[in-house]
């Protein structure tokens, strides 16, 4: 027995060693070709802006480019990390936008109706004819806050409901529902009060149902002691958001999960502003016309969005860029001043060419 043991256990030693050579070769041939795919782009001068940038940015950033199926850049400036969770603001709009759509496309819901249709005191006071679509593009006619009065007047509020009947009994129609562009909160909030109504739960709920959950957004959420706040009230991160954004550059699916119809993404992009009356835009999007939630800051030849975004008053400034197939992130929060608009666009100047060198070389 003895001899047997003594027989079988150099053969039984070398297969072992045969297999954990091989164990070792894959280990290795898959750190080379991780390694060689996370080196076929070269982010150099964009490292080199943002630490420039960095104390004009509030100190804390975090940087996150998607492009060919995954991360190609993560950058952590400051006590930020990607899994950091802050108020977004603004950047609430497009995932309002987006939950909106997904009503539309199971057919609960018609750009074209009328607030009114499902919120009777609109016609109470005089604005019955202001539709779904005015809610999400700023065009309901109806004079707002700009949106530091309004983060405050939020406060108020104990109930989104509460909240918009006082946007129909309370607030001035000033022209003719789609003739001018006031940016604010009474449109994306009332868009969110008729989703409460049509689905008989709370915003926050469906928003968590429909778009968190199925994006994986962990830690993203409209949670609210007071009144929710679909304009601007939601938490969330960088990666969380990048699923979302990830999700609108792929024509609206995630990981195999569709979440929204390809046309749905592109009627939130097509612009419904053209050559309307602006009345009020904040100074960091002047210049630019906006969409579903969302604005255009390029075009084609024709007119059609070639990249969207939706900064928010704290800072962050996420967007699509749909021509050169990518997303990106700088998650901040700090008050988005004038000059923002200015080192953002620098930003993703410094993107645009790094990626064009990598795909030229």
């Amino acid at each position: 027995m003895q001899k047997l043991i003594q027989h079988t256990k150099p053969e039984i030693m070398s297969e072992f060693l045969r297999r954990l050579c091989i164990k070792v070769s894959i280990t290795l041939c898959f750190l080379l070709f991780f390694q060689l795919v996370n080196a076929q782009y070269n982010f150099t001068d964009l490292d080199k802006k943002l630490q420039q940038y960095q104390r004009q940015l509030g100190g804390n950033v975090v940087t996150m480019i998607y492009k060919d199926d995954k991360i190609v850049y993560s950058k952590s400036l400051g006590d930020f990390n990607s899994n950091t969770q802050v108020p977004i603001a603004s950047c609430s709009k497009w995932l309002t936008a987006a939950l909106v759509m997904t009503f539309v496309d199971e057919g609960k819901l018609s750009l074209d109706d009328y607030v009114s249709k499902y919120l009777p005191i609109f016609t109470d006071y005089g604005k019955g004819y202001i539709t779904i679509r005015q809610c999400l593009s700023h065009l309901t006619g109806i004079q707002g806050d700009k949106p530091l009065i309004g983060i405050l007047k939020m406060s108020k509020y104990n109930s989104l409901e509460e909240e918009v009947n006082a946007f129909a009994s309370k607030y001035e129609i000033d022209v003719n529902p789609g003739q001018e562009f006031w940016y604010g909160n009474i449109g994306l909030n009332t868009a969110g009060r008729v989703l409460e109504v049509i689905s008989k739960k709370p915003f926050d709920r469906l928003m968590q149902d429909r778009i968190f959950r199925p994006l994986e957004m962990k830690n993203s959420t409209f949670a609210s002691e007071k009144a929710v706040n679909p304009s601007g009230g939601a938490k969330s991160t960088a990666t969380d958001y990048m699923n979302f954004l990830t999700m609108i550059l792929n024509k609206g699916t995630l990981n195999g999960k569709k979440i929204l119809s390809e046309q749905s993404v592109e009627l939130m992009q097509q612009s419904q502003t053209n050559g309307i009356k602006v009345k009020y835009a904040p100074d960091v999007a002047q210049g630019y016309n906006y969409a579903f939630g969302e604005w255009v800051l390029e075009t084609d030849a024709n007119g059609k969005s070639t990249c969207v975004a939706s900064p928010g008053l704290f800072g962050t400034w996420p967007f699509v860029d749909i021509k050169r197939n990518y997303a990106c992130i700088f998650f901040v929060k700090n008050l988005l001043r004038e000059e923002r608009k200015e080192i953002y666009a620098d930003l993703k100047k410094t993107i645009d060419e790094e990626l064009k060198s990598e795909v030229s070389n």
